[in-house]
Order: C-alpha cells, then sequence, then structure tokens
C-alpha cells in the first residue's frame, strides 16, 4: 500500500565543477515512537534540522545521540523540538571500517514509562522482565524429558550432551526460517506453536523457536538455562552504558551454566557450527537474564583457524603462458556460514555464477572455468567447497626464452586492501580468519626455474598476525611446491585505533607484495648439432 512518487528534472547550464544547491522537506505523520534521524548523508549538507512533537502521554521522550557534537533538542514554536546540525561532511565509507552506526552522525528517539536512574539499573530491571517472560519458552513437557533423555544416552561429558542436543535440535526439527519453500499450512502450524512442546510436536518451527527447544531440552538434562540478548555488531557495537534494548540488544540466544561458566547456544541460526556464535555477536557481553542480579557474559571471538578458507590446485603451465588445471577451495567457521548463506537458495546456474565471478575476481578476467562442483551447500556442518577446471591465457608472461609467472594462483589478482595514505575510522575486521593454500604448478617441457626464492615470513610484535611461504621443486625440477599459511585477528585483536593505520597498512602491504612475489622460467638453451661429414 505505499507509493512513492520521483521527480525529475535538468539543471540548465551545468558543467562540471558547479556548485549546486537543494532543499528539501520531509513530513511524517503519526510515526511510531522509535526513529532514526540521520543526519550525515552520502553528500554534504549546509544545514539539516529536525522538528519533532513529542507524544503528550504519560510516557517520557528520551534521545541517543551519535557523533553529532553538541547538537540537541531545543523547544521551538507550537510544542515542537528541534535539532540542528550545520555544515555537515559527506559520509564516506573505508574499507574494513567500523559500522556506519558507530561513526555516522544520527540520532534515535524513544519513548519510556519510568526513568532509570543509572544503566546499570535499567539492564537489571530489563533482565528481570526478560526472565519472568522466557519461563513459559523453557517449559519443559514429558515429551521434552523423553527427547532429552534419548538424546543424551551414553554421553558423560558436559561438552557431549550439549552437542547431542545441539545437533538434535538443529537435524530433527526443520527449520523454516531456513528453508526455501515452506507451505502456507506448516507456517501456520509454526505460527501457532507456543512452546517447545509444541515446536517438537510438529518437527518444525522459527529460529527463535529451535533454540528455546535447545533449552528446554538442556534445563531437561539437569542444566541452569537462561535466555540470554546480545547485539549485532554489524549494525553497532553494543554500549553497555546506553539503556536502550531495543536499540542495543536485538539478538538472543540460550545460556546455558556450564560448571561456573555461562557458555551460549544458537542452533536455530542454522548454519552456525556448534561452539560457535555467529560473528555479529562474538566480542561483546550479553546480557543472562536474572530475577535479581545483572548478569554480563562475554562471547568469546572464534580463534583464525575456526574461520579458515583451505585452497589446494594442481596446474601446469603452458609454453604460451596459459596455465591448465584443477583447483579445491574449502569454507570453514564464519566464512563457510558467509558462503552457504550467500548460495543459500540459488539454483545450480546461479551458484556457478557465484563461483565464476569468483574465480576471474581472484585469478585473472580471463578465467575459463569448467566443469565444477559445489560441495555441502545446505550441510551445517562440513566445510562449504568449490571444486573446478581452470584454464587462463596469458597466466605468465613470455618474453624471449622466460616465463614469469605468480605461484599463488589464487593471489594473482589480488591488490592492496587500504590505499589511501591517511584514514578518519579505525580499522575494524569482523572476526579473526586463517587461509591454507597448498599448490603444485608444473612446468612446461624444457623450462626450469632461473629464481626460486621465496618471500621472508612476516609476523608483528604482538602476533596478531602471521604469514609465511614455503617453496620448493620436486620431479626432477619440473614441479614447483607452493605453500602459504596467513592468520589475521590473533589473540582477538580485530580493530585498531586510526592513529596505528600507518603501521597496518605498512602490515597488509607486505602480505599483498609476498602473496603476488614473481618467479622466472628460463628455457633450456638446445646445444647445436655437430655437422655431419
Amino acid at each position: 500500500g505505499i507509493k512513492i512518487k520521483a521527480k525529475t528534472f535538468a539543471l540548465p547550464g551545468l558543467e562540471v565543477g558547479s556548485v549546486i544547491e537543494y532543499r528539501y522537506r520531509e513530513v511524517i505523520d503519526n510515526a511510531e515512537a522509535n526513529m532514526r534521524l540521520v543526519f550525515q548523508r552520502d553528500i554534504p549538507v549546509r544545514t539539516i534540522s529536525y522538528y519533532v512533537k513529542p507524544f503528550s502521554g504519560t510516557r517520557s521522550m528520551l534521545y541517543q545521540s551519535f557523533n553529532v557534537g553538541n547538537t540537541k533538542f531545543e523547544k521551538d514554536s507550537g510544542g515542537f523540538y528541534r535539532a540542528t546540525m550545520n555544515n555537515v561532511a559527506a559520509f564516506r565509507e573505508e574499507p574494513n571500517m567500523l559500522p556506519e552506526d558507530n561513526v555516522k552522525s544520527w540520532m534515535y528517539i524513544y519513548y519510556v514509562a519510568d526513568m532509570p536512574k543509572t544503566a546499570d539499573e535499567y539492564w537489571k530491571n530489563t533482565s528481570k522482565v526478560f526472565y519472568e517472560v522466557s519461563k513459559s519458552a523453557l517449559k519443559v513437557n514429558d515429551d521434552i524429558k523423553q527427547a532429552s533423555e534419548q538424546a543424551i544416552a551414553g554421553a558423560t561429558t558436559d561438552d557431549e550432551k550439549l552437542k547431542r542436543l545441539y545437533d538434535y535440535a538443529r537435524s530433527q526439527i526443520k527449520n523454516i526460517s531456513y528453508s526455501p519453500h515452506v507451505s502456507d499450512e506448516d507456517r501456520k502450524k509454526v505460527k501457532e506453536s507456543k512452546t517447545p512442546g509444541d515446536t517438537l510436536k510438529f518437527k518444525m518451527g522459527s529460529t527463535g523457536d529451535i533454540d528455546t527447544l535447545f533449552g528446554a531440552m538442556a534445563k531437561a538434562a539437569g542444566y541452569d538455562v537462561r535466555i540470554a540478548l546480545s547485539g549485532d555488531r554489524s549494525e553497532l557495537i553494543f554500549d553497555p552504558t546506553i539503556a536502550n534494548v531495543s536499540l542495543m540488544l536485538g539478538s538472543s540466544s540460550i545460556a546455558v551454566k556450564v560448571g561456573n561458566d555461562w557458555q551460549l547456544f544458537s542452533p536455530g541460526e542454522y548454519f552456525s557450527p556448534y561452539g560457535m556464535m555467529r560473528w555479529i555477536e562474538e566480542g561483546q557481553q550479553a546480557l543472562v537474564t536474572d530475577p535479581k542480579d545483572l548478569i554480563w557474559q562475554k562471547i568469546p571471538l572464534a580463534p583464525s583457524e575456526k574461520s579458515r578458507a583451505i585452497r589446494t590446485g594442481k596446474f601446469k603451465l603452458l609454453e604460451d603462458g596459459t596455465l591448465v588445471g584443477e583447483g579445491r577451495i574449502e569454507y570453514t567457521g564464519h566464512w563457510g556460514e558467509a558462503e552457504k548463506l550467500r548460495n543459500y537458495g540459488d539454483s545450480d546456474a546461479e551458484m556457478e555464477n557465484i563461483l565464476k565471478n569468483l574465480i576471474r575476481q581472484k585469478i585473472s578476467g580471463t578465467a575459463e572455468v569448467g566443469s565444477f562442483t559445489i560441495e555441502n551447500a545446505n550441510d551445517p556442518d562440513k566445510p562449504f567447497t568449490y571444486t573446478f577446471k581452470v584454464r587462463v591465457p596469458g597466466y605468465a608472461l613470455k618474453t624471449g626464452k622466460r616465463l614469469f609467472f605468480q605461484p599463488n594462483v589464487f593471489e594473482r589478482n589480488s591488490h592492496p586492501i587500504f590505499t589511501a595514505s591517511d584514514r578518519k575510522y579505525d580499522v575494524y575486521i569482523d572476526y579473526p580468519y586463517s587461509y591454507q593454500d597448498n599448490i603444485t604448478i608444473e612446468f612446461p617441457d624444457g623450462y626450469s626455474l632461473e629464481n626460486a626464492d621465496a618471500p621472508a615470513p612476516i609476523k608483528d610484535a604482538q602476533g596478531i598476525s602471521s604469514h609465511s611461504i614455503t617453496m620448493g621443486v620436486t620431479d626432477g625440477g619440473k614441479t614447483l611446491l607452493y605453500k602459504r599459511n596467513f592468520s589475521f585477528g590473533n589473540g582477538g585483536f580485530i580493530r585498531f585505533p586510526v592513529q596505528s593505520y600507518p603501521a597496518v597498512k605498512g602490515l597488509f602491504d607486505s602480505f599483498n607484495k609476498a602473496d603476488v612475489h614473481q618467479l622466472t622460467l628460463k628455457q633450456a638453451t638446445v646445444a647445436a648439432a655437430a655437422p655431419s661429414n
């Protein structure tokens, strides 16, 4: 029922260097109580003002400011309040930057019935409310007890028991949030589901339903189980000093007490491996609901080896510089989850197109991708895997009797991540990650390595990153063996202040230089035949 009207018009005499000034007004009637007011756009703004007339009921209007300096709402005429910013610079994205909501200029207006004295008091009250509401969501009945007992039969450790319950909830219950085709009848059933017992009976549920079924089964197994709330750092990094649950804590999961610690789980996030949360939740505090105490639990970052791209290839270099061969790429952890979601619900043709674009982006725009397979696209536990055959004309540069080529086929087309000399925002990566490359390249007949020097290992003093390359020859000098191991974000370091940008940029420049390192092949000189008598 929404209609949008657009107007197009020409600007007479417009040319490069012209300064364009324009003005517009936007009116929102009967708006919802919670609203974002964006001050910074992708164009420079001379003046921007928001006029808000607060609801005249029993609730009070508050607002939370982000990067607006001293701008605040001041009383205006007609019962309105006005907030104004002048000379707002255009917003410019930077590679690997903080979430936009952390750096852009905006405000969030909302209403409260009671004014908390402190943020801790607010979160304590919120925790109590959600704890009471979640009691029915974690209700245990006889069917759940029986299912839980059968699932953990024979398990001896907490980890083994919880993994079995996790696998049961994920494999035995149809997740309609991740099913590309769901009938109206099934949607109706899930909508009518009120308790974990209903989810178990229907054998289907939403992401939240599956999470609470897991929680109820863990509770039936004797564990202390709570609902936990966490933030989404792909949008806004959680800040416990901001007392607003809808703004700060938009995700939920299941907290299980193991020993003296709380561990968090979300089997309803179908592609999240056991023992890991989604990356958007890791590295932040989660609020574990409780009737009395304020409990914060840090969600650990998965180490770099958990999210790895394993790339193997067996190739042959032809005399004219063409490269032919087969490759395989496996993605695990957060990387695997991202690839599965990227290909989720796509046809074979669409997935093939994604693969071809990836190969051309990484190796060469001239790459010709032949037969391929895509494995485990819908399997939550196994690595998402591409296998393919490829032919790349002009992979090596031929000059006279020499061939110049890059041994890391998968990085041939890579470029430095950071190109700007300076930067405005902190450097921020989503999660620790790693690469493991194993490549063999067979040389053309009559060619051998003229130089076989490998780049020196690269490692910063804090051990945040590690980059090592080893090379050797086999088969009588006819085949190159290339291995590369790379990791970044070790020790949980994923954010770097803007002051350290030159060091971060220099480090990644070094990585790229090593990745595109070239080797030279030289054709052997054929001895002249002796003259015959």
